[in-house]
């Protein structure tokens, strides 16, 4: 059984097998996590970043792709680009967050990782109301079907935290 979890913190902290990155499609790093991510990891991610743009194209909304961790205490950066709120109806944009969360295990899954911590994708600039995003990773991650040890939820603010502790306490997780 898979341990869920939050926690209140800087992700490029967090040690974990992968921690996840709410990148843009071009994945050459920008603001908030993005930005964060790519500044405490170092020039290794950005390099295999241009890689991947160069073999594949950007990165479409909800898939997600691994790469090294570079300078960052995980072994692993795993890029996903979320939804913008308002792109695409309420439907459409909760079906590609979801995609976002399980693309991202799956990828974790491939490199046999067993600890994942993802941040609170599409809720910073990008718009997404705060406690559907919550809903939406809490149910993608526990019906995900797949083996891992634990998942933490990584929030960078008191009300993202309160939000998740509130919603894995109803769930019966910690």
């Amino acid at each position: 059984m898979t341990l869920l979890s939050a926690i209140q913190g800087d992700i490029t902290r967090v040690e974990s097998d992968a921690i996840v990155n709410a990148a843009n499609s071009s994945l050459m790093g920008g603001g908030g996590v993005d930005g964060a991510i790519h500044l405490a990891g170092g020039p290794a991610i950005l390099e295999e970043c241009i890689e991947i743009v160069a073999a594949h194209g950007p990165l479409g909304t909800g898939q997600a792709v691994i790469t090294t961790a570079g300078n960052l205490p995980a072994r692993h950066v795993i890029h996903t680009v979320g939804p913008i709120w308002g792109d695409t109806d309420e439907a459409g944009s909760i079906s590609l967050l979801t995609s976002c969360y399980t693309n991202s295990l799956d990828r974790a899954a491939e490199m046999s990782c067993r600890t994942v911590a993802f941040p609170n994708i599409s809720t910073g600039v990008y718009r997404f109301p705060i406690r559907l995003a919550a809903q939406v990773a809490v149910a993608a991650v526990q019906e995900w079907d797949g083996d891992l040890a634990d998942i933490t939820f990584v929030c960078f603010n008191s009300e993202n935290y309160e939000v998740y502790q509130s919603l894995l306490r109803r769930t019966g997780d910690t």
